[in-house]
C-alpha cells in the first residue's frame, strides 16, 4: 500500500477517535483492528447485553467526542446515564465531599459528566468510521494485527508488516494498542511499573433506591467502591428508572480473589454490607468480572516516526474513573500539534520528532502528575498504614475542611469534568 500520512495501529475508543479527527481534517490515516469486523446485527447482539463496565466520560471527552459526530449517536441511543453529582465518603471516618449539588451555589455545571459502556461508544464511533464524510481520507484494516514492524529512516518512516503478508508503509505510526503495547516493544521504549496488590472486582446491580444521578465513591480501609450510574435498557427498567448502577471494587488481591469463588448472592450482600447501605440492598446482580490493577508510564511517548497514545502510553488507578479521559486528552493535543505543525510548515512536515515532542511535553508530566495523585490517595485511605491514628487524624480533617472551601470544590468539579 502507498505510504500514508499516519497508521494507528489499535482501533480502540482512543484509536479510533485520533482516527476520524485527522481524516476530518483531511489527513490521510489507515486504522489497524484486530478483531474481525463487525456488521450491524453483530453490533446489536452485543448491545443488547447490559455490560458491568462503564467509562465515565469527562465533559472535555464528551466533547471531543461531539467533534468526531459520535456523541449525537450515543445520545439518540439513550444509553447513557448523565450525572450531575459525585459523592465522596469514608466510613469510619468523618468529612464527605460533595460535587455539583444544586444547592451549593453552582460548584458545577448541570451535568459533570456521563457513564457510558465501552461497546455504545464503540459503536457510534464505528458508525463515523463507516460514514462517507470520512471514506476519503480513512482506511479500516479489520481482522489483522502487526507482526513486524522496520523503521527506515525518518523521511520514509516505517514498513509496517500484518499477518496475512500486508505491507503498509507510513510516515507517523501511532500506538494506540493498549497495555501490552506491542508498538511499544518494537520501539524498544521502556516501561514504569507499580503493582498495588490490589484487584477490581466489576459488576452490575440493581439497588433498592436510585442513584439519583449520583456517582458515589466510598474510600474504604481494603481500597475504594465506586458505585456509578448506568443507562436501563430494558422497558421494564425504563419504566421505573434510576436503579442500575456499574460496581467497581477494589480489595486486596487474595481477598478479592477469595470473594470471587463465592455464589453471586453472598458476593451482593457482602458488597451492599462493604457500602453501609447507601442506596439499601442489591435487589440483582449481573456479569460479575475482575482485572488486576497496575500503574505504568511508558518512559518515553515518542520516537523517531513514532508515538504512543491512550494506554500504550500509561495507566492509572481507576479509583478516579479518569483513564479513558487522560487518553482522550491525548487525541485532542496530538491531533491538534499534528495539524498545527503541518500547516505551519507549508504542508511539508507531518509527524516531525519536533512535534511529537511538543505532544510529549504536553502530555506526559500531566498524566504522571495524575498517575502518583491516584496512587497517593490510594496509600491515603487503603492499606495497614492507612489506618493509623495520625494518618486517620489527618485524612478526616482534610475531607472536612476541603468540603468547606466553596472555591476549592468548585475547582475541584472543574478538574472532574475536564473542561
Amino acid at each position: 500500500m502507498k505510504n500514508n500520512h499516519t497508521l494507528i495501529i489499535g482501533s480502540g475508543i482512543v484509536g479510533a477517535t485520533l482516527a476520524l479527527k485527522l481524516a476530518q481534517a483531511k489527513m490521510p490515516v489507515t486504522l489497524i483492528d484486530a478483531r474481525p469486523a463487525r456488521d450491524e446485527s453483530m453490533w446489536q447482539a452485543v448491545l443488547n447485553k447490559r455490560d458491568a463496565r462503564v467509562y465515565a466520560l469527562s465533559l472535555a471527552s464528551i466533547h471531543l467526542l461531539e467533534d468526531v459526530g459520535a456523541w449525537q449517536k450515543i445520545a439518540a441511543s439513550k444509553r447513557k446515564a448523565d450525572y450531575s453529582q459525585m459523592q465522596v465518603w469514608q466510613l469510619n471516618g468523618m468529612g464527605e465531599l460533595l460535587f455539583g449539588d444544586s444547592d451549593s451555589q453552582n460548584v458545577a455545571p448541570d451535568i459533570l459528566g456521563s457513564m457510558v459502556e465501552p461497546a455504545v461508544i464503540e459503536h457510534a464511533l464505528w458508525q463515523r468510521i463507516n460514514d462517507e464524510t470520512v471514506s476519503d481520507y480513512l482506511t479500516v484494516v479489520a481482522g489483522q494485527k502487526v507482526v513486524n514492524m522496520d523503521w527506515l529512516g525518518t523521511d520514509k518512516g516505517y514498513r509496517v508488516t500484518l499477518n496475512d503478508g500486508t505491507i503498509i508503509e507510513a510516515a507517523l505510526v501511532v500506538g494506540a494498542d493498549g497495555r501490552n503495547s506491542f508498538v511499544r516493544q518494537q520501539a524498544g521504549i521502556g516501561l514504569d511499573t507499580l503493582d498495588y496488590h490490589q484487584t477490581a472486582i466489576c459488576c452490575a446491580i440493581q439497588t433498592e433506591k436510585p442513584h439519583q444521578a449520583t456517582a458515589r465513591q466510598a474510600m474504604l480501609p481494603t481500597g475504594t467502591l465506586a458505585l456509578l450510574p448506568l443507562a436501563d435498557i430494558t422497558d421494564t427498567d425504563k419504566a421505573n428508572p434510576h436503579y442500575w448502577q456499574s460496581v467497581v471494587w477494589t480489595l486486596p488481591r487474595n481477598q478479592a480473589l477469595s470473594l470471587l469463588e463465592e455464589e453471586d448472592r453472598f458476593i451482593a450482600d457482602k458488597l451492599a454490607a462493604a457500602t453501609n447501605y447507601e442506596l439499601g440492598a442489591i435487589q440483582q446482580i449481573e456479569s460479575i468480572a475482575s482485572f488486576p490493577l497496575m500503574a505504568q508510564q511508558a518512559k518515553s511517548y515518542v520516537a523517531d516516526n513514532l508515538v504512543l497514545i491512550g494506554d500504550a502510553a500509561h495507566g492509572v488507578h481507576p479509583l478516579a474513573g479518569q483513564g479513558l479521559n487522560l487518553g482522550m486528552l491525548d487525541v485532542q493535543v496530538l491531533s491538534k500539534q499534528l495539524t498545527h505543525d503541518f500547516a505551519r510548515s507549508g504542508s511539508k512536515l507531518w509527524g516531525s520528532i519536533q512535534t511529537l515532542r511538543v505532544y510529549e511535553r504536553s502530555r506526559r508530566p500531566h498524566n504522571s502528575l495524575m498517575m502518583h495523585s491516584f496512587s497517593a490517595l490510594n496509600w491515603l485511605f487503603a492499606g495497614s498504614l492507612a489506618q493509623a491514628r495520625p494518618v486517620q487524624q489527618i485524612r478526616n480533617e482534610g475531607m472536612y475542611r476541603v468540603g468547606k472551601i466553596k472555591p476549592l470544590m468548585r475547582l475541584f468539579a472543574k478538574q472532574a469534568s475536564g473542561v
